[in-house]
């Protein structure tokens, strides 16, 4: 009898002991969310407010023409985005595991060997680039056979070489996001995004619109101030995850690439769908018309940013809590999201009504933003941010294969279906193509995400 009673006892106190701990792991989770929400929203409101000012600022220092150059520009050169094989999310998610089981030197491996790994395709990257560019015909890629302002080949070469750099120098948004401190990430763009607007300031006082002079302003400035940051923090308090040679194993390589080579075929497929817009626009309509079609991408962003600073915590927070097992919390944090959801549909048809006023205090009477476009964004923030959500989860967990091939599949028939409801709705037409692959990516991860919550999750919805 005694010994039955201490049996109960020990499983009761087992029990208290392990209800104990779920509750505050549930309240230390909270908690650091809450925290990296507020402090967020204080610096990528900064942010958001630097950049509706900047894309003004920008056009009147160019002009239409050169800036939508600019965006079809910037949109080819993020295709090289290609040869981050996934590396990047790969870190997030590795590093966030052994963040959550206190195994710092296996953490500090896997950002060094990041580290090193990106760094070598860098380099590769920019001198294969230089090799091919003077095969290339810049004017013709981006339909701009009048343009006869700036070599555009050489401002491939200043905007591909800022690019791998930040391939490299980038890394530090990874290894905070990680580490449950997304606010820190926000406090580095709102620098960057305040010097850049200050010196493209300057630069509309002092001289003539140069697209070198744009380049250096909105690829470098940012650049530098994520460099100086990585020093900062990898020199005090992330000293403990600093890359070093020493701490660089390429053995690590497959670990990272076991789930960040399905994380990079993803990456493909999403930035052929998001990025091949700006291209077929400027196809169809020309480098003036793009202006036109992100004026109002830009406008409706606004949303999806203050979307993405609520949800910014939540992969590392949803890897932390599906690596111990706490489903209980990972329900009640979906449950929210959707609730915010709802305020986001309601923002957007807002934000679509006044549209029309918007345009004209920001922008002038310079260019004309079709109504119809406007409702073509905001059906595509409804549905961006719903896939948003589920893809949160769906990454934290490393349950990638379903979202795999649905963008490899979508990828094959967005062009195809943007350019055909262009001919009948023109500019609206582009962004209508994603609308339709959004919503229906939504509804099918939504299911994927029930079952995975709810332990029924078999087959591929669970792969």
């Amino acid at each position: 009898m005694f010994y039955n009673l201490l049996t109960k006892y020990d499983m009761f106190y087992s029990s208290l002991k392990s209800t104990a701990k779920i509750f505050f792991e549930q309240r230390e989770n909270a908690f650091n969310i809450r925290r990296n929400v507020v402090l967020s929203f204080l610096f990528k409101g900064i942010s958001i407010i630097i950049s509706f000012l900047l894309i003004p600022l920008t056009i009147n220092y160019v002009n239409p023409t050169q800036y939508g150059i600019w965006v079809a520009l910037s949109s080819v050169i993020l295709w090289l985005n290609f040869f981050d094989i996934g590396l990047g999310n790969g870190l997030k998610n590795k590093l966030s595991e052994a963040n959550a089981l206190g195994d710092i030197t296996a953490a500090r491996t896997y950002v060094s060997t990041t580290y090193a790994l990106l760094a070598i395709i860098g380099v590769v990257l920019f001198v294969v680039f230089l090799i091919f560019n003077h095969f290339l015909s810049w004017n013709r890629i981006l339909n701009a056979k009048g343009y006869d302002g700036d070599n555009l080949n050489n401002v491939a070469v200043v905007v591909v070489a800022f690019f791998c750099l930040q391939f490299v120098i980038q890394l530090i948004n990874i290894v905070l996001t990680a580490t449950h401190s997304a606010a820190k990430v926000s406090l580095i763009n709102a620098i960057g995004q305040l010097t850049t607007v200050t010196v493209i300031f300057i630069l509309t006082r002092v001289t003539v619109g140069s697209m070198y002079k744009l380049v250096f302003a909105l690829s470098g400035i940012p650049l530098l101030v994520q460099l100086i940051a990585s020093i900062l923090y990898f020199s005090s308090s992330y000293k403990l995850y600093s890359p070093g040679l020493k701490y660089v194993d390429f053995g690590y390589t497959k670990q990272l690439l076991s789930m960040g080579g399905v994380f990079f075929l993803i990456q493909v497929g999403a930035l052929i769908l998001m990025q091949t817009d700006n291209i077929i626009v400027t196809q169809l309509f020309g480098p003036d018309k793009l202006t036109t079609y992100n004026v109002a991408y830009k406008a409706f962003s606004l949303i999806v940013m203050v979307f993405s600073i609520i949800m910014f915590p939540f992969w590392a927070a949803f890897t932390d809590a599906y690596t111990k097992k706490n489903f209980t919390w990972i329900k009640k944090a979906l449950a929210k999201m959707y609730r915010v959801l709802l305020g986001v549909a309601i923002c957007s048809l807002i934000l679509l009504f006044v549209s029309p006023l918007v345009y004209r205090y920001w922008i002038g009477k310079n260019i004309n933003v079709p109504f119809l476009l406007s409702f073509s964004m905001c059906l595509y923030v409804i549905g961006y941010c719903s896939v948003m959500i589920s893809c949160y989860l769906l990454n934290g967990t490393g349950k990638l294969r379903l979202q795999l091939y649905l963008y490899l599949l979508t990828t094959l028939i967005n062009i195809p279906l943007a350019i055909f409801l262009a001919k009948f709705f023109g500019l609206a037409g582009v962004m209508f193509s994603n609308v339709v692959i959004y919503i229906f990516m939504a509804v099918v991860f939504h299911i994927q995400c029930r079952k995975i919550i709810n332990k029924t999750a078999v087959g591929i919805w669970n792969k």
